[in-house]
């Protein structure tokens, strides 16, 4: 990702506002590292240029795909080196495609269950309840 800036550059709110990123996200980013850290203007203002917007928008994108922030430190990490392959890139995306299909896994256990513990359930003003007997069973 380059680092080049076309005109002045952008304060921090203004990148959020492009992006529709929150202020306090963006900080965060750049205090553990996946942002870079943004040269000064004279008044001491950060000023981002296309690189920062360009890697900000990769980050949304990938956490939007539920990457975890440690995948995309090893994605950024790659392109960063300029050692990226699309066979490890591929790699690392099945690897999450594989963790994405057993939480859809899961949920749809998890509906299952809801559901035939619900259908249980009179809905009924009573003492007893089939869903209050199934989670202390």
């Amino acid at each position: 990702m380059k680092h080049g800036t076309s005109g002045k550059g952008l304060h921090r709110a203004a990148l959020a506002r492009r992006t529709g990123c929150n202020l306090e996200t963006i900080r965060y980013y750049e205090k553990i590292g996946m942002m870079p850290p943004p040269p000064r203007s004279e008044a001491g203002y950060r000023v981002y240029d296309d690189g920062h917007l360009e890697r900000l928008g990769f980050i949304l994108r990938a956490r939007e795909l539920g990457f975890s922030l440690d995948e995309i430190r090893g994605l950024l990490a790659l392109v960063d080196r300029g050692t990226q392959t699309c066979a490890e890139v591929k790699e690392r995306t099945e690897r999450h495609l594989a963790d994405v299909r057993e939480k859809i896994a899961d949920l749809k256990r998890i509906e299952r269950v809801l559901a035939e513990t619900a259908a249980q359930c009179s809905g009924d003003e009573v003492p007893d309840c089939p869903v209050l007997e199934a989670l202390t069973a």
